[in-house]
């Protein structure tokens, strides 16, 4: 079993900044990459980014290329989003995802995409 529990969010006002955190926990015996996707009320769930942990490439949503920044630490199994020059349209629920290859009971390998519960993002004056 592997779980990510996310962290950091809540209600900052436009053209502030805020950093998200998205920690992976369990048997884990290699991350391939990890993302940050948001859903907004009555919308459907985007990517907002994505880095491969070894080397670390990324790669971004058009609507926060430029603002937002993924990084990501391999000894804590965490990733974090730098959300710079907030807009009230980035205001949604922030959910982490990840490609997991954890160890099972028997010591076999078993691929895992487990989604983190969500941290909501208000961006409002």
């Amino acid at each position: 079993q592997v779980q990510l529990v996310e962290s950091g969010g809540g209600l900052v006002q436009p053209g502030d900044s805020l950093r998200l955190s998205c920690t992976a926990s369990g048997s884990i015996f290699r991350i391939d990459d990890m993302s940050w996707y948001r859903q907004a009320p009555g919308k459907q769930r985007e990517l907002v980014g994505m880095i491969i942990t070894r080397g670390g490439s990324t790669n971004y949503g058009e609507s926060v290329k430029g603002r937002f920044t993924i990084s990501n630490d391999n000894a804590k199994h965490t990733v974090y989003l730098q959300m710079n020059s907030l807009k009230p349209e980035d205001t949604a629920v922030y959910y982490c995802n990840a490609n997991v290859l954890a160890i099972g009971p028997s010591g076999e390998y078993i691929a895992f995409k487990p989604w983190g519960q969500g941290t909501q993002v208000t961006v409002s004056s």
